[in-house]
């Protein structure tokens, strides 16, 4: 009888000293990068986000000395980017000369190009298979806060811990069933995220913050590629739960023509 009464509380400290499996830490870790930016509550009522602001880089233009040789310019253009439950995004960079629109709608990608000076007529292109697939993911990563609320096609990782630009992180990689994977590293601390690697060696990195509906925002989201260059978008505007109807997404008749 005493041993029955005890074999409980032996069992329980047997399975404390095993090993926590990797998916275990995993969570752990996303839990904690999710309570960082808000309480599950104000993450989970999230269908919609709009981000305005602008993005600034660098564009290729004709060298005035030689025109058959290309140099780099600044450039300054207007952003707006929306992601909406369940597979929606759209993305409107605007320039003095040029609207670019890039929208996903489920399994449908699609890229606008306007000349605001009137002078070409507007040109509509389906996206490849992978190019969807990434909208397809940063809709996912967006919406997400790093949960896999909406997606049951994606795998999170824990990849050990590693010290960057002199803080501890988590390393955890979240990979989606098209091969596209995130790695991103949060601070053992806190939760924050110090940076995301993404395919082809890209980073971004997070700035500032906002906190619109009890949810953090960062204020910039710069991207720096392999080769030096790099480009920063920041946020004017954060929009929680605006709703956009199906027509902002839905392929232009143009691409049919």
């Amino acid at each position: 009888m005493k041993l029955r009464r005890f074999f409980p509380i032996a069992a329980a400290v047997l399975l404390a000293a095993l090993p926590i499996r990797a998916d275990e830490v995993a969570n752990q870790w996303v839990a904690k990068a999710r309570a960082y930016l808000g309480t599950n509550a104000a993450l989970d009522a999230v269908h919609s986000l709009r981000f305005q602001g602008s993005f600034a880089g660098t564009e290729q233009v004709p060298d005035p000395a030689d025109p058959k040789k290309l140099h780099e310019q600044p450039v300054q253009v207007a952003i707006d980017i929306i992601f909406q439950h369940p597979m929606q995004q759209r993305q409107v960079i605007r320039s003095d000369r040029v609207e670019r629109v890039t929208a996903l709608d489920g399994y449908d990608a699609w890229e606008k190009v306007v000349d605001l000076s009137g002078k070409n007529k507007p040109r509509v292109t389906l996206l490849d298979a992978m190019s969807t697939k990434r909208l397809r993911a940063t809709t996912i990563e967006n919406l997400s806060f790093y949960s896999d609320r909406l997606s049951s096609m994606r795998q999170v990782k824990f990849l050990g811990e590693e010290t960057v630009d002199g803080v501890v992180c988590g390393k955890l990689s979240f990979a989606h069933a098209s091969g596209i994977v995130f790695l991103r590293y949060f601070d053992r601390a806190s939760g924050h995220i110090v940076k995301t690697v993404v395919e082809g060696g890209g980073e971004i990195r997070e700035e500032g913050e906002m906190i619109v509906n009890g949810i953090r925002f960062p204020q910039k989201v710069i991207n720096l590629a392999p080769n030096g260059r790099s480009t920063t978008i920041t946020f004017d505007q954060v929009t929680v739960n605006e709703t956009f109807a199906p027509d902002n997404f839905a392929v232009p008749s143009l691409a049919m023509r």
